[in-house]
């Protein structure tokens, strides 16, 4: 057996990997959007005795899940292939290799779904498919070994230096984004008695300030900015301690980021400090780590009988704003396993007179849930009580603001909570387009105590002409008046009326998968373009 060398730990790694310190990622893979594309996974019935509680009962008891006894080995490519059957079937995710032949029974997407990658590397799969379970905890019982790789070559610790003395050198870009990718960014810090201020030179026009995370954990400072696809990484063990609150500010005309941070001790720095995993990177977004930070509960409330408003607060030390249309991961430790679930942030109501924000400035974000009782990841979450911690990942998900430009009329189609990603998008399209002719919100629910926001929602109709909602039910009340029934082409093509015949529209769409792919089969009937179509799938 060939030993194992020495492997990077990276956020968030298990405990429980015995000899490995495998590097945590969480599904849904980076590479996936915020729910799976149309025509992507399905859940499958399970057996009775094969929920992920059961799964997860089974990785505590000692048994031997990998069939090695408690080895890990290296694994050759060739070694790989001969386990491709049911019953001895490993798959390689990101460089390691795991034997998912016990976890078959157990695997909400079905069988067939892990023999596609049954002796294979399975990585671009898995990233392609909606996951909601961290799989380097839910899969470390099952951990056969390692891939068999080249040792990587060290990195030149003089050229190290010269980056944190200023400029990002050319020869650090990554060789693949020389002819694809973005201009190289680059960044200089300068420094007075009392302040650091750390600049970022992204060389791209449509950077903001929700182009940015910053966070600061103990001696590590961290600055991700997203451009375009990509993800620039700034990652620096300090030189000397600083306050916990700092200031982002974004030039956006040149795409200019500066981060002043506050010295505890006003004393000169000889270096900004110590480059710490994959400083300097700039990678394709799909190729990175998901990233999280601990926040605090702050208040929930009721919204309707089984849906709550959780706002959470930031740490001080964190800058983020998740952009319009994009969703962030929550992720809970339950029975030992690293849990993880995507939600869309929301506003905190949608009317601003409708109630004083609970909760005024960009440190709080507002998720509203569907708690369903025999879940395991939502009753967890509603456990949690005022004042305890959930880990909120960086944002991630494929919608564009410049989706919205020059739109004339926008159509929503949302069934249940798939409503939650409406609430941005909804009020972004009112306030900060100036074309909008036209909003209309078509909100599926099975009743009405089910209608999520229902008085709001009849508010801003009342208050913004440009805006209209229907509510249609499949299980009304006999006195119900409104639309009744399921997602139809008939539904759709009175609904879908344009203002103008020529107009520039945009339609989303989002709700349980069914609901959504039928949805994307009518409207592509009806004769919309895959342009003027985004699809948040469940």
């Amino acid at each position: 057996m060939l030993p194992l060398p020495a492997m990077d730990s990276r956020q968030g790694a298990g405990q429980g990997s015995r000899m490995l310190n495998v590097p945590s990622q969480s599904f849904p893979g980076p590479r996936s959007q915020q729910r799976v594309a149309s025509g992507g996974r399905s859940k499958v019935p399970l057996k009775q005795g094969r929920s992920l509680m059961d799964w997860i009962r089974l990785t505590k008891s000692g048994k031997d899940l990998t069939g090695l006894k408690g080895r890990l080995i290296e694994v050759t490519e060739e070694e790989l292939k001969k386990h491709n059957k049911k019953d001895d079937c490993w798959i390689c995710i990101r460089g390691f290799v795991y034997n998912v032949s016990p976890y078959m029974e157990y695997h909400p997407g079905g069988e067939e779904e892990l023999m596609r990658a049954a002796g294979s590397d399975g990585t671009d799969l898995f990233d392609q498919v909606h996951r909601w379970v961290n799989y380097e905890s839910m899969l470390k019982e099952c951990l056969v070994g390692r891939m068999a790789i080249k040792p990587a070559l060290p990195k030149d610790y003089r050229e190290e230096k010269k980056v944190l003395n200023g400029m990002l050198p050319k020869s650090q870009v990554t060789d693949t984004l020389a002819r694809e990718g973005p201009s190289s960014p680059s960044y200089d810090w300068f420094q007075t008695d009392s302040l650091v201020t750390i600049v970022v030179y992204t060389k791209q026009k449509d950077i903001n300030l929700g182009s940015i995370t910053v966070d600061h954990q103990g001696d590590s400072f961290r600055v991700e900015t997203i451009i375009k696809d990509y993800s620039y990484l700034i990652h620096i063990g300090l030189s000397h301690e600083i306050q916990e609150d700092f200031s982002v500010q974004v030039v956006e005309n040149v795409g200019k980021i500066e981060i002043v941070l506050k010295k505890k001790e006003s004393t000169t720095w000889k270096s900004l400090g110590c480059p710490l995993e994959n400083h300097n990177s700039l990678l394709p977004k799909k190729d990175t780590d998901l990233y999280y930070r601990k926040c605090q509960l702050i208040s929930k409330e009721d919204v309707t009988h089984d849906t709550k408003l959780f706002s959470v607060m930031l740490p001080p030390s964190t800058h983020l704003q998740v952009p319009v249309g994009q969703h962030v991961y929550l992720k809970l430790t339950i029975a030992g396993t690293e849990i993880v679930k995507p939600y869309t942030p929301v506003s905190d109501s949608l009317v601003p007179e409708f109630k004083e924000p609970v909760f005024p400035n960009s440190k709080y974000i507002y998720f509203l849930v569907k708690i369903y009782p025999a879940g395991l990841f939502t009753p967890e979450l509603d456990l949690l009580q005022i004042g305890d911690y959930v880990s909120v990942s960086n944002p991630e998900g494929s919608f564009k603001i410049s989706q919205f430009q020059e739109m004339e009329d926008l159509f929503l189609l949302a069934a249940g909570t798939g409503f939650t990603p409406m609430v941005k998008v909804l009020h972004y399209a009112l306030t900060g387009i100036p074309s909008l002719r036209k909003v209309k919100l078509m909100f599926f629910n099975k009743t009405e105590d089910d209608i999520i926001w229902r008085s709001q929602l009849e508010k801003l109709a009342l208050k913004d002409k440009r805006f209209d909602v229907e509510f249609v039910l499949s299980a009304p009340p006999s006195e119900w008046s409104g639309k009744q029934g399921y997602i139809s082409p008939a539904l759709l093509s009175e609904f879908l009326k344009k203002s103008l015949e020529k107009s520039k529209v945009l339609i989303c769409i989002c709700g349980p998968t069914p609901f959504t792919e039928q949805g994307m089969k009518f409207l592509h009937d009806l004769n919309f373009s895959k342009d003027e179509i985004h699809s948040f799938t469940a």
